[in-house]
């Protein structure tokens, strides 16, 4: 089965700052990417802000406690209310992200890496395989910025993600950001790395910023998208064509029209690259 790919157009990650402006008015972008664990609950606040923005503009659901590299066995408690939850909102895609964040059932609350090796590819699609079964749809896997490698190791990052979505058919969520900054920190090139990437698996981008520690770049995702990473991205729509994109922003959070300035932006360098008419201003 191939994956399916729909293109939604340019957007943001839904942020509590701007909930006001949501409730008051329609968002004035093409979709919006939530944080799964954010609305499992049956109502409150957010869970009414969600709904009226997914009454006017399409959903997409990005989950952070998937652990779905970990050697715990799957909390069939957080998938039953995430199935619940996409069933309610009607989500055009469901995304996590590739590491594990569990041990002995206590959650890290981080993104954590592992060896990319067969040992762990097979356990990756075991898992994948799992999860769409229960919540009936595909869903793509993130690649996380990475700060250490392992000795186990046995073939590079961008391979190892190819063959689990290839392996276990899901989608590939294709975080640019990540690339450069684990680039940066590994030292190997960020070219191979989208070159190694299928194009008929890549579902969406994700475009952020990152602090420059000095030795080592940190995701953070409290900044500006920097030129290095929007030339980045010009090479990706390249290579995958027409794939909906987010602007991620989660500290220092700006307000709005910032947002929306930076997911111009990606429209732009996508009108640009492909040769597309100018996007009219929203």
């Amino acid at each position: 089965m191939a994956f399916s790919r729909s293109f939604i157009g340019h957007g943001i990650g839904m942020r509590p700052k701007h909930y006001g402006r949501y409730l008051a008015e329609r968002p004035p972008i093409d979709w919006m990417e939530v944080i799964s664990e954010n609305f499992m609950a049956k109502g409150g606040r957010p869970v009414a802000v969600l709904e009226k923005v997914r009454r006017e503009v399409p959903v997409v659901l990005h989950g952070v406690s998937l652990a779905i590299g970990s050697v715990d066995p799957l909390n069939q408690t957080y998938l039953r209310e995430l199935r619940e939850l996409a069933d309610r909102i009607e989500p055009a895609w469901v995304s996590d992200h590739l590491c594990w964040g569990t041990h002995r059932g206590a959650y890290a609350h981080d993104l954590l890496p592992f060896p990319y090796n067969e040992e762990s590819l097979s356990h990756l699609v075991d898992r994948v395989t799992i999860v769409q079964d229960v919540l009936h749809r595909q869903i793509l896997l993130e690649n996380a910025s990475s700060y250490v490698t392992f000795r186990d190791s046995t073939m590079p990052e961008w391979d190892f993600l190819a063959q689990v979505a290839e392996r276990a058919d899901c989608g590939i969520l294709l975080d640019v950001n990540n690339v450069y900054v684990s680039s940066k920190n590994h030292g190997w090139n960020p070219h191979e790395y989208l070159s190694g990437i299928p194009v008929d698996r890549v579902g969406q981008f994700h475009l952020a910023g990152h602090a420059d520690k000095g030795t080592y770049l940190l995701d953070t995702h409290d900044g500006l998208v920097i030129p290095e990473v929007w030339s980045l991205y010009e090479e990706a729509v390249r290579r995958f064509g027409r794939v909906s994109s987010i602007i991620e922003w989660d500290e220092q959070v700006p307000e709005l029209e910032v947002l929306l300035d930076e997911s111009r932006r990606a429209r732009e360098v996508e009108a640009r690259t492909l040769n597309l008419p100018t996007p009219a201003p929203r």
